[in-house]
């Protein structure tokens, strides 16, 4: 038997492989990949690693922590297509990883192992895994996030729930929630905020507002502030303020309010129009799995009819915390005027927990040729 770091190790190197594969001879391809590929090899000319530039311009479209990803792997393997699309792949790598854990702690190794699965082979990530943009990081530190959230809501079920999960002290999740929060601010904006939402409308559904303590709001918020400050101040200074004003002026209040590069709907009437647009790319930007959903839906459905939900909510409040997690990131985007598939994909770790824990207790309760049969179909 394997130990846990030798399961871990064999887990994320064998994800990294798999995203790497043929990243070497594709060139750099559509706007964002050669933008961000080019502005990392301007941040070494220029020495300046607090502003990005881009053809020697201001480039403000991003916080810089892609582009210093990108800028070590050039130190390590040199200017190439290949170093610029490495991090995707790590930090996709370091997501399964994560969903690998949090499915263990939820409910044993082969769930984790399926959620791994689930997101690892999923369309939107098998492509942005191998793209040199910042939308992997994002999705790493919002699932750190909402990790360490869930952790810290469930905290007082851990005993009941399931006793020979370890625990750990409050402080070292609360700790990682905010700084996570504010990595992912350093990755792509205020966007990464997003698990703040998923934790309040959990603690509203659960009407205990004791669970508030746990998060040490009074604390956290400042050193998340202090930690994006740190970069932020100089940026600032340097930027004249122009940071401020693009970065969230033009790319988050303008991309929810108007469509930007054609993105999007530029009439009410195409607005309402595209409002169940993240509901049916899912079922492309989730595929193979995505033919699972209605088996889902309607597992979830069942269960709430029989009240089977809400003894599973008491107890572990899994099911509760994943759906809220996934209902927020679609739901905010959704509403925003700018729409791109893979916008949603940040909610695809909670969607992956989430198809691998019901799909596991189906099997679990199910015949061996009738787990073979789920299997087959979903692949």
């Amino acid at each position: 038997m394997k130990s846990a770091p030798a399961k871990y190790a064999i887990l994320f190197f064998a994800c990294v492989l798999f995203h790497i594969l043929g990243t070497w001879s594709l060139p750099l391809i559509d706007r964002d990949e050669p933008r961000f590929a080019e502005a990392s090899r301007e941040m070494i000319e220029r020495g300046n690693y607090i502003v990005p530039y881009f053809n020697n311009q201001l480039r403000l479209d991003k916080p810089p922590l892609t582009y210093w990803a990108q800028v070590a792997s050039y130190h390590i393997f040199g200017e190439n297509d290949f170093a610029a699309r490495l991090p995707s792949a790590i930090a996709a790598a370091l997501t399964a990883l994560l969903i690998f854990v949090w499915g263990r702690r939820v409910g044993g190794e082969r769930l984790g192992w399926w959620a791994a699965i689930i997101f690892t082979l999923s369309l939107q990530t098998f492509v942005h895994a191998k793209a040199a943009v910042a939308d992997m990081w994002l999705v790493l530190f919002m699932t750190t996030a909402h990790w360490a959230g869930y952790e810290l809501l469930i905290d007082s079920n851990r005993a009941a729930a399931r006793p020979a999960v370890a625990s750990y002290p409050q402080s070292r999740w609360w700790l990682t929630f905010y700084l996570a929060l504010a990595l992912g601010f350093l990755a792509k904006g205020p966007i990464a905020w997003t698990p703040l939402l998923t934790v309040a409308v959990v603690i509203i559904h659960c009407r205990d507002w004791q669970m508030l303590r746990r998060f040490k709001f009074a604390i956290g918020v400042p050193l998340m502030l202090l930690v994006v400050a740190l970069w932020g101040i100089p940026a600032l200074i340097q930027t004249h303020g122009e940071f401020f004003r693009v970065g969230i002026g033009r790319h988050v209040v303008g991309r929810s309010l108007m469509t930007l590069e054609g993105h999007g709907a530029s009439s009410l009437g195409m607005y309402a129009l595209l409002l169940p647009f993240y509901f049916v790319t899912v079922f492309i930007s989730f595929f193979p799995w995505s033919i699972k959903l209605p088996w889902l839906v309607g597992k979830l459905w069942r269960n709430r009819e029989a009240g089977v939900g809400a003894l599973a909510y008491n107890r572990t409040r899994v099911d509760t915390y994943l759906l809220s997690g996934i209902a927020v990131v679609f739901v905010i985007f959704t509403l925003v005027s700018t729409k791109l598939p893979h916008y949603t994909l940040p909610a695809f770790p909670l969607l992956a927990l989430l198809l691998a824990r019901h799909w596991h207790q189906t099997a679990a309760d199910g015949s061996r040729r009738s787990q073979f049969a789920s299997i087959a179909i979903a692949i």
